[in-house]
Parts: C-alpha cells; structure tokens; sequence
C-alpha cells in the first residue's frame, strides 16, 4: 500500500514504532496472555504503565515532585470547566485570551462560574493573530491562554509574563518544543494531536495549587480528587493510556531540542513555499503562524473551483487531511509531531505541481 501522508488536525499521526508495539500489546500485553484491551487497571502491569506515563511527562519537562500529572477523561472540553473549578479563588475572577474557537469556549466556562475578563482578544480580524500589549488586572485568579490554535493556525511563541496563576490548554501543541512548564500551575491538555490517541486528558498541576479553590467543586470535577487516586478515582482510560506513554518514551528518547527543531524545519519548509508560491496565501500573521497546523487560502482573485483541483492533486498524491475549517477555508497543514519531513516535502511538490499547471 502506498504511503498516506497524514496532514489530519486530530486524532492525528502518531510515530509508527508506537503503532508496532501497541498492535502487539492488543494482542498479548507484557507475556501476560492478556490483551491490553482487557487487562484490570487494577493490575501491577497497568498500574506500572500509568505511574511511567506521569513520571514521564515530569521528566520531558524537567518537573519535580511539586507536580502532579494526571491521566483523566473528557478532553480539553471538560478541561474548561475543571480549570474553572479548580484555579478560582477569592476574587473569583480569572482573566482569558480569547484567540479561537477552543479559547473561546473556555472562557464562556468561566463566565458560567465566577465574573471572568477577556483581556485580550483577536476575533476582531478572525483569530489570525495573537493579541500583544494586553494588561492582566492585579488581582486575578489566574490567566488563561490557548497555546496554539488548531482552526486559525496561530500560536503563542513564547510564554505570557504575568504576576498571577498561569493555566494553559496544551491540546494541540503540547511536547512539541522545549519549555519551562514550571511557569504554570495548570496545564491540561487532550491526547489526542502530539501525545497519543483520543480518550485521555493530561492535567499537569502544582500541588500547592490543588485544594485552593474558594468553590464548591463536584467529586469528580476535583483535581484534589483524582491526585488523591492516581488518576484511578474511576476507571482510566487503559489503552489511550498505554498508547500515550508509548509516545511519551519516544518524546523522551528523541529530545524536545531535537522535536523542536524538526518541527520548525517542516514549519519553515511550508510556509516559505506558501509565500513562494502565486496561487496561495497564508492566513496567520507571520510572526503568529503555528508551528503545528499550517492554514492557507487560494490566492486573491482566482477561481474557487481551483481549490477542489488542488485537493485533488493532493489526493492523487496519498496526501490526507489537508481540507481546512469551515471557519477559515481553505486548506490546512498539520504537522505534529511524528509527521516525517517527507510528507512536508510530498505536499510543497503538489503546490508547486499545482502552480505549473494551473498558475
């Protein structure tokens, strides 16, 4: 079978080494004769499988025992709401950067509990830039930000200077560049873009912080609750579980330097031949395109009927994913983690296969 070149926005690609050892486990998990599928989370083996998940991440980030990292369900959706939940404090009110979809969601969580501000927003030109000079007012429960924005294709290049509580959604950025994680008190982060498969949630909390909210929270909305349990309060999500700490060893021994890097390659690679290239724009301020998810249009005044062209090409190709959001149109690029040079390479051909003969 040719090879796919998987530009999906999420569930998204994963390293292929972690495909093979993960297929094995369906099958027969650690010689136990068991399926990872069917296997007790109660068992030494699994259990044994989430305390390396989160020690893991503690080591790719370089955090010690201050932190906890938990492995729970919902997505980055319920992660709204939980960081609400568990960040508020006296004032009860928290500030958000509203810079997309997913930004906007979780601070329409947050005006459901408490008197939240936006103190910096981008929807004035659709999301396509991140918002500078904004002011966090003294006092505020803590600062929310998306880091990356998978619709709009823009991304925080470096980490918001603040005097307050730092809580970021990681979903579709999260490991893939270096970072000092110790500047925040709460990153969450669905698995399912750069860490694993969907069906698990990594929350990275101080521990200082959890037990602090001045509200009253749910059982199972508490992070108190499932720091307690080990991210075992209820039943886990065993095998996103498992997948995510396959990829979380791969992260590890590849290096977040070296992650980096590749990712700023790949990144380069595409938006110089968008810029290059007379049938395309980007969409994202320059100095704001993500490094993960690559958005562009057909250039000023050609043909609409040209961009189901392209996507043929693309098509023909074995090149997947590549259609953009309805929000946007277009076409978007995503480029995560295990997405080989290769596949950049394979796309930038097309574009220019598509300029040649239709430019």
């Amino acid at each position: 079978m040719a090879k796919v070149h998987n530009f999906s926005a999420g569930p998204s690609i994963l390293p292929q080494e972690v495909f093979q050892e993960a297929s094995q486990a369906v099958l027969d998990f650690n010689g136990t004769g068991l399926s990872i599928l069917e296997m007790s989370h109660r068992s030494k083996d699994f259990v044994a499988v989430m305390d390396e998940a989160s020690q893991l991440v503690k080591d790719i980030y370089s955090l010690g025992d201050d932190y906890e990292a938990l492995f729970l369900q919902g997505g980055a959706s319920l992660g709204f709401l939980m960081s609400g939940y568990n960040m508020m404090r006296d004032n009860k009110r928290p500030a958000y950067i509203t810079t997309g979809a997913w930004a906007k969601k979780a601070f329409k969580e947050a005006k459901w509990l408490s008197g939240a501000v936006e103190v910096g927003s981008s929807a004035d030109q659709n999301f396509n830039y991140i918002p500078k000079g904004y002011a966090v007012p003294s006092g505020s429960d803590y600062l929310h930000y998306t880091s990356n924005n998978t619709i709009f294709g823009t991304q925080f290049h470096g980490v918001p200077e603040t005097d307050v509580p730092l809580v970021c959604d990681m979903s579709s950025d999260i490991f893939c560049r270096e970072l000092d994680a110790s500047k925040f008190d709460l990153i969450y982060a669905g698995a399912q873009k750069n860490m694993g498969p969907a069906g698990t949630t990594l929350y990275i909390v101080k521990k200082d912080a959890i037990g602090k909210s001045s509200l009253d929270i749910p059982t199972m909305l508490d992070l108190k609750t499932h720091a307690a349990s080990e991210s075992m309060f209820n039943t886990p999500p065993v095998f996103a579980v498992y997948v995510s700490m396959l990829v979380l060893r791969w992260i590890k021994k590849t290096g977040l330097s070296t992650i980096g890097a590749n990712n700023q390659k790949k990144a380069d690679t595409l938006y110089n031949e968008i810029d290059r290239n007379a049938m395309f724009k980007g969409t994202a301020a320059k100095e704001d395109r993500s490094l993960m998810n690559g958005c562009f249009l057909l250039n000023d005044g050609l043909d609409e009927s040209l961009n189901q062209r392209f996507l043929d090409l693309c098509k023909e190709a074995n090149i997947s994913g590549i259609k953009g959001h309805r929000s946007v149109g277009g076409f978007r690029a995503s480029m995560y983690n295990a997405l080989p040079q290769q596949s950049i390479d394979a796309l930038v051909e097309v574009m220019k296969t598509f300029e040649s003969k239709l430019g």
